[in-house]
């Protein structure tokens, strides 16, 4: 089998260059400086926002390894991704609303300014060393801007595999004409 749509089980993919794993590195990373500098340890919320973090970026590298065997296991846990993404955002929505904090308005300078940030840097030491000098208003807002932009990678990835799929056939498809192929020789 020489060439890659000849073998029944993909190599893993390289998760770590997909745009929406970069920015769920990001999204971990100021979720953990967040909590660590604004939110009690012993609060609840501290780790289940640091877990919703890590999963939205956990289940990214589960689903690219999945896809080897099954088209279905590799939706499913992008989805799971964006349903803890979801969560998390939830959580920085609760955190603004409950302490009486400015959400930043659509179409605000600073939303404006956070998005294209987020668009033309994916490395996280840019945004931590960027979060240590501002407040937790602003590091909340900065990371809802960046869940908005993963939720649309993540979605848009999805329907990328999807045609992948419709395209390439899943893996028992590819089991089943190898075996035909090798009865054939």
């Amino acid at each position: 089998m020489n060439s890659h749509k000849e073998q029944i089980i993909e190599p893993n993919r390289n998760y770590t260059s997909l745009l929406c794993y970069k920015k769920t590195v990001v999204i971990y990373d100021l979720t953990y400086h967040f909590c660590s500098r604004f939110i009690e340890k012993r609060d609840r919320t501290h780790d289940q926002m640091i877990q919703a973090a890590r999963s939205g970026k956990q289940n990214i590298i589960e689903g690219t390894v999945d896809k080897s065997t099954s088209y279905a296991s590799m939706l499913k846990l992008l989805n799971i991704s964006r349903g803890s993404l979801a969560e998390l955002k939830e959580d920085y929505l609760d955190y603004i609303r409950t302490r009486k904090l400015k959400l930043w308005e659509d179409g605000s300078q600073e939303k404006e300014a956070m998005r294209r940030i987020g668009i033309k840097h994916e490395d996280s030491s840019y945004f931590v060393a960027l979060a240590e000098s501002r407040n937790d208003e602003t590091i909340a807002n900065m990371v809802l801007v960046l869940l908005f932009q993963a939720e649309h990678l993540i979605y848009n990835f999805i329907k990328h595999i999807e045609k992948q799929f419709l395209n390439e056939g899943g893996f028992n498809e590819k089991l089943y004409h190898a075996r035909v192929k090798k009865r054939g020789q």
